[in-house]
C-alpha cells in the first residue's frame, strides 16, 4: 500500500515557491499563510442512524490487537453529494482530486500508511492503555485513538484540523466500533472489506454497526471521548482554557510532520499537553515529496527546542522509508 500527497496551492504561491519555503523551518513560518481554523468541540448526535445508514465498512486487524472498524474510503468519496460540509472541503478535495489544500484540508479523509506502521509497533510494545488520558492528534479516521479506547483508555480525545473530517468520519468510525465485543485479531496487517453490514457474521452475531445502532441511545465508549477541530495554536487555546485542564499520558500522532510551517503550533500542543511522564508516539514518512517537510527536519526542530528526547522505535528500510518515534520530556540530567 502506497500514498504520496497531491498537493495544492491556494492563490498565485506557486508549487516550487511554496516547497521551498516549507523547507526552512524557523520562527517566521510559525504559522502557515491561510487563515487559523478556529477550534471547536464537536458533540456526538443523540441519534447516530442517519451517519451509519448505508453504511460499508472495512476492518484493520494487527497482530493481537482488537480489530478495528472504519467507513470505506471509496464508498466515502462517492457519497460526498449526501453529506453535510459546511466548509465545503469534501466537494472540493472530489473536484480536484487532491489528497491536501493546505490550509482548506489537511488529508483527514485518507487512512495514511504510517497509521498501520504505529499500530504494528503498539502491538509489539505492548502499549495497553489501561485508564491512561489519550489524545488522537490529527485524528482522521480515528484507528489510533479507538483502539486505545478499545483497550481500556479512561479518556480519549480526537483531534483533527476539518470540522467535517471530525463530524462524517471520526465520530461514525467510533459508533461503528461502540459494540464490537471481539477483542482479538490474528495474524498480519489485512483490511477485510465487509460488503453487507446488515447480514448477520458467520458466528450468529450481529455485525458492530447493527450492534451499535441497537444500543446507541447509550453509547457506552462514546461517553469517555470528546471531538474537537480546528489549528492546533486554537486547540491548545481551547484545551487550556478548560475548567479542569487535562494533561495526556499518551499522545499518538501519525503523518502529521509534512509541512514544516506547521513544526512550531505542533511542537507547543505537545509541550503544553503533554503529562510529565507522558509519551508521544509519533509515526512518519522520512520526506514528504511536494510539502518539504519529514523526520530529519523535525528530529532538528526538537533538538533545537531541547524540550523533549526523540527515540526511533522502528524504522522501515523498503521504498519510502518511514518511521515511528516516541517522544518524552528531558530530564535534568540530559
Amino acid at each position: 500500500m502506497s500514498f504520496c500527497f497531491n498537493f495544492t496551492v491556494d492563490g498565485n504561491t506557486s508549487l516550487s515557491n511554496k516547497t521551498e519555503c516549507a523547507a526552512k523551518p524557523s520562527e517566521e513560518r510559525d504559522s502557515p499563510a491561510e487563515p487559523v481554523k478556529e477550534a471547536k468541540e464537536h458533540f456526538p448526535p443523540s441519534d447516530p442512524q442517519n451517519l451509519l445508514d448505508d453504511a460499508v465498512y472495512e476492518t484493520v486487524s494487527v497482530g493481537a490487537l482488537p480489530p478495528l472498524h472504519y467507513l470505506n474510503e471509496t464508498i466515502f468519496e462517492k457519497t460526498v453529494s449526501e453529506r453535510e460540509d459546511v466548509e465545503n472541503v469534501l466537494y472540493r478535495t472530489a473536484e480536484q482530486r487532491s489528497d491536501l489544500i493546505s490550509g482548506v484540508y489537511e488529508g483527514g479523509l485518507k487512512v495514511w500508511e504510517c497509521t498501520y506502521d504505529l499500530l504494528e509497533v503498539i502491538d509489539r510494545e505492548g502499549e495497553t492503555f489501561g485508564d491512561k488520558v489519550v489524545l488522537d492528534l490529527g485524528c482522521g479516521a480515528g484507528l489510533l485513538g479507538i483502539l486505545s479506547l478499545k483497550r481500556g483508555a479512561r479518556q480519549v480525545h480526537f483531534q483533527d484540523y476539518n470540522s467535517t473530517v471530525i463530524e462524517q468520519l471520526t465520530v461514525s468510525n467510533v459508533i461503528l466500533n461502540c459494540h464490537d465485543d471481539d477483542s482479538k485479531g490474528e495474524g498480519e496487517a489485512t483490511l477485510e472489506k465487509e460488503e453487507d453490514c446488515k447480514l448477520n457474521t458467520k458466528d450468529g452475531s450481529l455485525p458492530p454497526k447493527r450492534r451499535a445502532l441497537d444500543a446507541a441511545s447509550q453509547h457506552p465508549l462514546l461517553s469517555r471521548c470528546k471531538f474537537y477541530s480546528g489549528d492546533w495554536r486554537t486547540f491548545l487555546t481551547l484545551a487550556s482554557n478548560q475548567e479542569t485542564q487535562l494533561k495526556y499520558d499518551i499522545i499518538l500522532t501519525s503523518e502529521t510532520i509534512y509541512n514544516t510551517a506547521y513544526y512550531p503550533a505542533l511542537h507547543d500542543a505537545l509541550h503544553k499537553l503533554l503529562a510529565a511522564h507522558g509519551v508521544v508516539y509519533l509515526a512518519t514518512k522520512a520526506h514528504y515529496f511536494g510539502v518539504g517537510g519529514g523526520l530529519h527536519l523535525f528530529e532538528t526542530f526538537v533538538l533545537e527546542r531541547g524540550v523533549f528526547s526523540l527515540d526511533h522505535l522502528w524504522d522501515g528500510e523498503d521504498g519510502l522509508q518511514r518511521h515511528v518515534v516516541v517522544l518524552r520530556f528531558k530530564k535534568e540530567s540530559d
